[in-house]
């Protein structure tokens, strides 16, 4: 998990032009923290983990994402370095997972390891606040899911938006929502189901078997159907970034990610669904799982039952 903080030494070219990016940032006189995130550097690094490192710099007046030679740079504003120390702008504003999980490299002014302090001692009363938000936000969605996506008239295009939105709010607010009973902070990694199987699987058994139940996975075999559907669907990426993860035995990390960028990049699709080709609608269909999965309102009374399970600690 990225929780842990240990790393390990550069070993190969990859691993020293990470070591090369970072000590190039740190050199930068506009940057004013530096952190490295997710897996990469860790004993938990795997084939697939992508060097990644978060900076507060002068200059920057809105979060950035820039990724070169293989080498992802999350950019932030440096005002927020001293705002996001105070956790009620944080919580509403604040990557709060990506700044609690990352390993600061460079803080000359502690301004980061202030902020990380702040999120790894919230009180009780503070994690149940964050938690009653996140899962009215959750409500929310699925309110508004509920009404634009189901009842008389809709039809299959409606049911796939609604199995989209359902894992939307159960992967970005509920999962996020049930880690604040263990104080943990989500892993947004290609791997994520075996990372909440890890975190909270033996202690929320209700909330993961529904988390889990919404994707639909189904191993090797789901995992090789789903890679082969993303042929002729501009997922060049993806699917690189999935087969890595398949190659590694994570096979459900890759369903998982697959399942969630082919939602999220071919929206229009399942919104005009009725006048695709069917070669095209049954790639899609493979990569949601439409087979595997509830949809439409099942989606939607599972996704509830999540928000249920999450909110009793279940």
């Amino acid at each position: 998990m990225t929780q842990d903080r240990h790393t390990t030494q550069p070993e190969g070219p990859a691993e020293r032009a990470a070591q090369r990016a970072g000590e190039r940032l740190v050199a930068e006189r506009r940057v004013r923290a530096v952190a490295q995130a997710g897996g990469y550097g860790t004993e938990f690094a795997w084939a697939g983990s992508v060097p990644t490192f978060v900076t507060f710099e002068r200059g920057v007046t809105e979060a950035q994402t820039d990724t070169r030679a293989g080498v992802t740079v999350e950019r932030y504003p440096f005002e927020k370095l001293e705002a996001w120390r105070d956790w009620e702008t944080a919580r509403t504003e604040a990557p709060l997972a990506l700044l609690a999980t990352s390993r600061v490299t460079y803080d000359p002014t502690g301004g980061y390891g202030r902020i990380q302090r702040t999120l790894w001692n919230l009180s009780d009363a503070q994690r149940a606040a964050h938690r009653a938000d996140l899962l009215n936000q959750a409500a929310g969605q699925l309110q508004a899911t509920r009404a634009a996506h189901t009842g008389p008239g809709h039809g299959v295009q409606e049911q796939l938006l609604a199995l989209a939105d359902a894992r939307s709010a159960a992967l970005n607010l509920l999962y996020p929502a049930l880690l604040t009973w263990l104080h943990l902070w989500p892993e947004f990694e290609i791997r994520l189901p075996h990372a909440w199987r890890a975190s909270a699987g033996l202690r929320f058994p209700k909330a993961v078997y529904r988390l889990e139940a919404l994707y639909g996975f189904g191993g090797e075999e789901e995992a090789r159907r789903v890679l082969l559907a993303t042929r002729g669907l501009g997922l060049v990426e993806q699917e690189r970034r999935a087969r890595a993860a398949f190659q590694a035995g994570y096979y459900d990390g890759a369903v998982r990610y697959l399942r969630d960028e082919a939602a999220r990049t071919h929206r229009a699709d399942l919104s005009g669904w009725m006048h695709l080709t069917p070669a095209r609608r049954e790639k899609l269909g493979t990569l949601l799982g439409v087979t595997r999965a509830p949809l439409g309102p099942a989606a939607l009374s599972l996704a509830q039952e999540l928000l249920e399970a999450v909110r009793e600690g279940e």
